[in-house]
This record gives structure tokens, C-alpha cells and sequence, in this order.
């Protein structure tokens, strides 16, 4: 497997304006804010190893389209995603190894790691139950948004499995060890009232409502901001959890401070408040951003 771990941005697709045709997966618009839909309402969403690779892609595509400035991850019908499809029956989490032995990728963790490196915001619009990697392919988004009727399970205890898609990073890092453990261990189903007291999701918003709440929280987020700017903060936040000290934070900040003062989009910046007008910035994410952590 190849270590992407470095590139905040993919290279983009031959043609990013036109999203791939994607089966159970959907991509849509709202203007600047893009809507990356599971659809397999039948099956309450569930996935199965293809619809991991395809919402990879799905998210190659719009992170490759500078016309698009956050995203929305969301699901069709009465659930956000049920888990894993296990139509296969017991075969379902059986993988080969490979030629010399080596374990296969945690397809999950694909998509987790893809989400975790976007250069754009990503909102969950928890539409419903979501339960197994329906609820660990959230984590790395940074703003859940969850309907009053969903319920979240990290059920992994249950099928005889351990937890997936990178969750044992990125949850005790967003409700605490304590809550993870018991959660992932206890492989119970949470309410949603519970789910926002540990902070699992942001906000509860009436069944029916999270998409367009997320697509409004996301559009807050991105409204007269620096797409590039913003890529870079993301992934600032986001490695600095990991970091040893504030002196990791502080280098990294500095090389961003000096790259980005001498930008058009600075320039474009202060020129805009001094006049008290709206920017218009006009730097790019596919020209490529500079490298904070080298």
C-alpha cells in the first residue's frame, strides 16, 4: 500500500467537473457545498467493500473541484448507514493475504484516512442510525450533525470483530478514553441525547432536518474565507493532535505564517477589509499548497 500520509491533496481527476458515476453512491450540489450521498435506502445504507472504494472516490472528485468549498457526507432514507452489508453471510469479513503474507488495508480506514486528509470541510449529516463503519467513517469529519432519532452503535464486540476505519485514534480523541472504551467495549446501542452529552455530534436537529442544517453549518464555515487558507488550517488541526509539544505546532504555524503572507490571497485580504468589501480570493487549492510539515 502505498503511504499517502503526507499529501493533504490528491491529484486531481481528468476531468474533476464531472463527478464519476458511482452505484449506491451519489453526488450532488448545493451552489459552493458538495452532498456525498450513501444510497442503498433498502439496505438502511449499508456498504460493502466496492462502496467503500467508490466513497473514496467520491471524495477524490470533490476535493479535486476548486468550485466546491466543503462537503456534506449523508445518507438516503431512514438511516445514515447500517455497517457493513452482511448479505455474504460469515464470508463477509474474510480477506487473502497477500503474496508475501502482508494484512490486507482496513477498507474503513481507507475511507477514513481519505476524509481525515481533504483539504475542505467535511460535514456528517446523521440522518438516522448509524452503526459499525456507518458510525466510524463520521469520526474524521469535522462537524457531526445528527438527527433526534438517530442511534449510534460501535458494535464490533458483537460480530466478533475489533473496532475499525481508524476509530480507535479518533474517538477517545473526541469523547474521551473513558466514553470510547465503554462504548466500543460495551458494543451497546447510544441514543442520540447521549451521543451529544459526550460530544460525539455537535448538535440533534428534528428527524428530516440534518442534511440542510449540515449544508448550513457548512456553508457558515467556508462564507468570505480563503479556500487555501482553509485547507491548511484543517490540516493543521487535525496533525496537531498528534504532535509532541506546542514546539511542533509552533513550526509548522511559522512556515504557514511566512507562505501564506506573501500570497495574493493576503494581499486580496487586507485589501478587502481596508475597504470594507468582500474578498475575493484568488489563490487555489489544485495550484498546490506548501508543504507545513516537512
Amino acid at each position: 500500500m502505498t503511504d499517502t500520509s503526507d499529501r493533504l491533496v490528491p491529484p486531481p481527476l481528468p476531468d474533476p467537473a464531472t463527478p464519476p458515476s458511482l452505484p449506491d453512491i451519489a453526488i450532488e450540489r448545493d451552489s459552493e457545498i458538495a452532498i456525498i450521498r450513501l444510497e442503498k435506502p433498502d439496505k438502511l445504507n449499508a456498504v460493502t467493500d466496492r462502496n467503500l472504494r467508490d466513497l473514496i472516490r467520491a471524495f477524490d472528485a470533490v476535493d479535486a473541484d476548486d468550485s466546491i468549498l466543503a462537503v456534506v457526507l449523508t445518507g438516503t432514507g431512514r438511516a445514515f448507514c447500517a455497517g457493513a452489508d452482511l448479505s455474504g453471510g460469515v464470508s463477509t469479513f474474510v480477506a487473502e493475504a497477500g503474496a508475501a503474507g502482508e494484512v490486507p488495508a482496513d477498507t474503513g480506514g481507507l475511507v477514513s484516512l481519505r476524509i481525515y486528509r481533504m483539504s475542505k470541510p467535511v460535514i456528517a449529516a446523521i440522518n438516522g442510525p448509524a452503526a459499525g463503519v456507518g458510525v466510524t467513517m463520521t469520526l474524521p469529519a469535522d462537524v457531526r450533525i445528527a438527527a433526534e432519532n438517530a442511534r449510534f452503535g460501535f458494535v464490533f464486540t458483537r460480530r466478533g470483530l475489533v473496532p475499525e476505519a481508524c476509530s480507535t485514534w479518533f474517538l477517545p480523541r473526541i469523547v474521551g478514553i473513558s466514553t470510547a472504551v465503554e462504548w466500543t467495549m460495551g458494543a451497546r446501542m447510544v441514543p442520540a441525547d447521549e451521543a451529544l452529552e459526550r460530544g460525539l455530534v455537535r448538535e440533534l436537529v428534528p428527524a428530516g432536518n440534518a442534511l440542510a442544517r449540515a449544508i448550513e453549518v457548512a456553508r457558515d464555515m467556508v462564507a468570505g474565507t480563503a479556500p487555501v487558507s482553509v485547507a491548511l488550517t484543517r490540516a493543521l488541526m487535525w496533525r496537531m493532535l498528534g504532535a509532541a509539544g506546542p514546539e511542533e505546532a509552533h513550526a509548522a504555524e511559522s512556515v504557514g505564517i511566512f507562505t501564506r503572507g506573501a500570497s495574493a490571497d493576503v494581499r486580496e485580504g487586507v485589501e478587502a477589509f481596508l475597504v470594507k468589501r468582500e474578498p475575493a480570493f484568488p489563490d487555489h487549492i489544485a495550484d498546490g499548497l506548501p508543504d507545513l510539515f516537512g
